[in-house]
């Protein structure tokens, strides 16, 4: 049998593949604040009228179709519904505010999930966009700082990426912002009375450095037009920064 020797995955794997890595810290309600964007915990007295009019902007409702609630008749039902979120510690949900539309509050719902400190693996779901944050600097900031969080500050080493397979949106969104394709559980879950085969994602540690350099470059200001319009995709910057490295 051949002896494992050392490996360049990652540096918590030891020449042994024992890890120099103890643990996690659970996720914590805390408020992030970005360039572009703010995120806060969730506050059902503060953010529902806000999210309420924000969703309404949506009038087809499709940004609830692949989630398994809503959408909601009545701002009762909604503010509710958010009080029973804003108690949950995992999903652990939070809001989030572009800076360029602060007056109009929250505009959107994300959480972090399913969080299992000791082999450190999470996931960010509950993913729900209005059209006031969708395609915007705000909206990609957010999930970068989410995924900072994950792997700087709590220090986990895996984080995942789930979303129905018909879900061509999502699984444009994970792939453009650098999670890989891991497969599809076939016949996952029900949600709202349909099959869900769920297409699987994630991001490691050992791959943070390369992400967080990639929406660096693209959240500069230098890679915006004068009309807002980027000048590099976030993805044809991660190529580079990757190639780059590859040359070195």
């Amino acid at each position: 049998m051949k002896k494992m020797g050392k490996t360049e995955k990652g540096p918590a794997l030891k020449e042994t593949g024992k890890l120099d890595w103890t643990g996690a810290s659970p996720p914590r309600a805390e408020v992030i604040e970005g360039r572009h964007v703010q995120l806060l915990p969730l506050d059902a007295e503060r953010d529902a009228r806000d999210l309420w009019h924000a969703y309404a902007a949506d009038v087809e409702g499709q940004g609830w179709t692949w989630l398994p609630y809503g959408p909601f008749d009545e701002y009762e039902k909604f503010r509710a519904w958010l009080e029973t979120l804003q108690k949950s510690g995992d999903p652990l949900f939070m809001v989030l505010v572009d800076r360029e539309r602060i007056q109009d509050g929250a505009i959107g719902l994300a959480s972090w999930m399913r969080a299992d400190a000791a082999m450190g693996s999470i996931e960010i779901g509950h993913i729900h966009f209005s059209p006031y944050l969708q395609r915007s600097r705000a909206g990609t900031e957010a999930l970068y700082r989410m995924m900072q969080r994950v792997f700087e500050d709590w220090g986990y080493r895996r984080l995942e990426w789930k979303c129905d397979s018909r879900n061509q949106p999502s699984r444009h969104a994970a792939e453009r912002l650098g999670f890989t394709f891991e497969g599809i559980f076939r016949q996952h879950l029900v949600v709202k009375g349909r099959n869900r085969d769920t297409a699987w994602y994630s991001a490691i540690d050992e791959e943070w450095p390369l992400l967080m350099a990639a929406f660096e470059a693209w959240l500069d200001p230098d890679n915006f037009d004068e009309s807002g319009q980027q000048i590099q995709a976030l993805a044809h910057l991660r190529e580079g920064l990757q190639a780059d490295g590859q040359r070195l």
